[in-house]
């Protein structure tokens, strides 16, 4: 069960009456981002064409949106503990409909990956803004582990309806409108939102940043997240893979050092005495590496192995988004009776079994017999492990610091999400000599590995909180 410590609503705090609709407008914000984190991938090619782009530069329109959201999410997080989840939220949305608008008549290739690049810096604001404003619209306990868990059902799903949506909408309306959907969505969050959305708790006293500290981080995780993205494409080898990842080390050495010496840090290190804390966030990012590299695997098994179509695709891992939704919302009531530990074993240990059978599809392989049972058990997993990761990396954090968990929690994610998409693609490519089906399971191989070590990694949780309880 979560900690109750410092919680923003005691026991004797009456439930906010509008919690449950605030969440909903909270939910359809984070299935705005998440679509545009993967929703231009079916769209490439007819901007390829309409925009004169090559390969490389049509990359960037992806690549563009997840640098600098996954770079700017710990800054992103930290503003609402400073100035307000709320008015950062509502800030970042705003942003959002304005990059929007200038993706959708974006008219050259460098307007288009510009303007995404400032989609993923709103994103970045959003997500944890949003994520602090949950935590604290909801008491500790039981409702707070099932909005959590519809939270977490909301983004798996967005991921796969990206992949839904993403073909029909380019080919009936044209490659624009992935972008300009989000216009309508996001005028009804800055409508609503302000009568619908309780303020953050802000840290007390006077507003102090940290700019050495939130450039040095943001810096750092921007060449971790470029690194691992263009690893594959550069190679691993490759001088530029190493160069970046090492310099991002140092930058991340140097952080630490600023923000053990400055007055008002960014990120305070204490926060990282908290097992439940730091456990949460090592499974959140093997769960990503698993989700993200699991995902791409599927699209190259099912479009270019069993040769389906880009719709047929999406309709087909319906049903993985399907159990996503499910398992995540079980999640959240298991969690409150037996505790996060157990929860995200029984999760880590489903989302094994279905990374496992996925490394036994074959290249003439029925969707009923082998994928679509793969996909059931895949998916009810990612649900589970997700929101028993998420309720973990966020249980114990402060009121005044629940944005700065939620942002360290996010950029994780995206991380796992890079980094995942970047190994499974070098494991596929380093198998793929005896054939592409023979890459594909040796990636979903790797899938089950990463899973393992998440089942590890909740099992070590579990352990130590047992003999802080016994203390």
């Amino acid at each position: 069960m979560l900690e109750t410590t410092n919680d923003p609503q005691s026991s004797t705090t009456p439930p906010d009456p509008r919690r449950w609709k605030a969440l909903a407008l909270l939910c359809t914000a984070y299935f705005m981002i998440i679509v545009d984190s993967q929703i231009v991938i079916l769209a490439l090619p007819s901007i390829e064409s309409d925009l004169g782009l090559g390969l490389r530069s049509s990359q960037w329109v992806m690549s563009a949106y997840l640098l600098t959201f996954g770079g700017l999410l710990l800054l992103g997080g930290r503003t609402a503990d400073l100035l307000g989840g709320r008015r950062m939220f509502l800030v970042g949305t705003a942003l959002f409909l304005v990059a929007s608008l200038a993706c959708g008549l974006a008219w050259s290739s460098g307007v288009l990956v510009g303007a995404r690049a400032v989609q993923g810096a709103a994103a970045a604001i959003m997500a944890p803004t949003a994520m602090a404003v949950l935590m604290s619209t909801f008491a500790v306990g039981p409702e707070r582990n099932r909005a959590v868990g519809i939270w977490t059902g909301v983004g798996a799903f967005g991921a796969t309806a990206a992949l839904l949506i993403g073909g029909p909408i380019t080919e009936g309306l044209g490659w624009p409108w992935i972008f300009l959907i989000n216009l309508p969505l996001a005028l009804v969050v800055l409508v609503v939102g302000p009568r619908l959305l309780r303020e953050t708790p802000v840290a007390p006293g006077r507003r102090s940043y940290d700019p050495l500290g939130a450039v040095t981080v943001t810096v750092a995780l921007g060449l971790l997240v470029y690194g691992v993205v263009e690893a594959p494409e550069a190679g691993w080898g490759s001088a530029q893979t190493p160069l970046l990842l090492g310099a991002s080390a140092v930058l991340l050495a140097a952080f630490v050092l600023i923000e053990r010496r400055a007055k008002a840090p960014l990120t305070p290190l204490r926060i990282f005495r908290s097992t439940a804390l730091v456990g949460g966030n090592v499974m959140t990012l093997l769960v990503a590496m698993t989700i993200y590299g699991g995902a791409l695997m599927m699209s190259v098994y099912a479009q270019q192995v069993l040769g389906y179509s880009a719709v047929r695709f999406g309709l087909s891992t319906a049903v993985y988004a399907f159990a996503s939704v499910v398992g995540s919302n079980l999640a959240g009531p298991l969690t409150t009776r037996f505790g996060y530990p157990k929860v995200a074993i029984c999760g880590a240990t489903t989302l094994a079994a279905g990374a496992f059978l996925l490394s036994r599809v074959s290249a003439g392989g029925s969707y009923w017999i082998e994928l679509f049972p793969a996909l059931v058990v895949f998916g009810a997993g990612i649900g589970v492990t997700v929101v028993a990761s998420a309720i973990a990396a966020l249980s114990s954090a402060a009121p005044a610091e629940a944005g700065l968990a939620s942002g360290i929690n996010n950029s994780v994610f995206q991380v796992g999400a890079a980094l995942g998409i970047a190994l499974c693609s070098s494991v596929a490519a380093t198998n793929v000599g005896d054939g592409l089906l023979a890459g594909v399971r040796a990636a979903f191989l790797a899938c089950f590995a990463f899973a393992l070590l998440c089942l590890t990694v909740a099992a070590v949780v579990g352990l130590v909180r047992r003999r802080q309880r016994a203390q």
